[in-house]
């Protein structure tokens, strides 16, 4: 008998979750919107608007190209798409991270005076952070353009590994989100943990350059969620390895976003 409630309570936070995540996905007029004017607000009267980051990651990837393929001894029409490839798909990655901290303290006075799906937070920074990626993918096909690259059908294997990014991007900013609006030096700590995770996963540097080692790679997740877009956008099909350890990187993402949205989302407004 004393169990009942605890179960009752369980299953309704469970259903809670579900339903916010149901009606958020239904409001995407709203966050569609809301992010289009996150980006509108941050290059408010700027002539090139969010076209000034693409120009920076274009100056970016030309110049480290042309000097870590001189450092690699590598031939840069291979180096100089890898890296832009790597580049890029490093900096969605990245955001979600660097800004999953803010996901719901910088929407603090949307929580305290609207009463909306916490989920709209969520799809809202990730519909931003996409569009800024397909402005940054003018740089891709300048490069393949350059050199010459094809890759053919194979690219359209790079759309369910965006996708499969996207979801990660999603479920890791949620929870972020929530730790770090109970505890706000989580993002201070996530920004240098983020900043020594470029330097040990292969995106300015190729795993064949750790010869024998190359399990070093493998043990890195980011890895292998860059890889399974990079490869087709390169021209080749990913390892089958990759797709599953996306997939076990997938799970674990769901589990633990599931555990904390369904046990703290009730917390989210009196954190904020």
């Amino acid at each position: 008998m004393q169990k009942q409630p605890v179960i009752r309570g369980h299953n309704k936070s469970w259903s809670r979750a579900w339903l916010d995540i149901r009606t958020g996905l239904s409001l995407w007029p709203l966050w569609g919107r809301l992010g289009w004017n996150d980006i509108l607000q941050r290059y408010r009267r700027s002539m090139l608007g969010p076209l000034w980051l693409t120009a920076s990651m274009a100056i970016m990837v030309v110049s480290l190209g042309i000097l870590y393929a001189e450092l690699f001894k590598t031939p840069i029409n291979d180096f100089l798409p890898f890296l832009c490839v790597g580049l890029l798909i490093w900096n969605l990655m990245s955001t979600f991270l660097m800004e999953g901290g803010t996901l719901f303290t910088g929407s603090e006075s949307y929580i305290k005076q609207v009463r909306l799906p916490y989920t709209v937070y969520v799809f809202r920074s990730c519909w931003s952070k996409l569009i800024i990626f397909f402005h940054n993918f003018l740089i891709y096909f300048g490069v393949i353009w350059y050199f010459g690259i094809w890759p053919g059908a194979t690219a359209l294997l790079a759309i369910p590994g965006l996708a499969i990014l996207l979801l990660n991007g999603a479920l890791t900013s949620l929870t972020l989100g929530m730790i770090s609006a109970r505890f706000r030096d989580i993002p201070q700590l996530v920004n240098s943990v983020v900043q020594i995770v470029f330097f040990v996963t292969p995106i300015m540097w190729k795993p064949e350059l750790l010869q024998h080692r190359t399990y070093i790679a493998d043990a890195n997740p980011f890895f292998h969620l860059v890889e399974i877009i990079r490869g087709p956008l390169l021209g080749s099909v990913p390892d089958p390895k990759h797709y599953l350890a996306a997939l076990i990187i997938t799970l674990l993402n769901l589990v633990v976003a599931g555990l904390f949205f369904a046990r703290f989302r009730s917390r989210i407004s009196y954190w904020v």
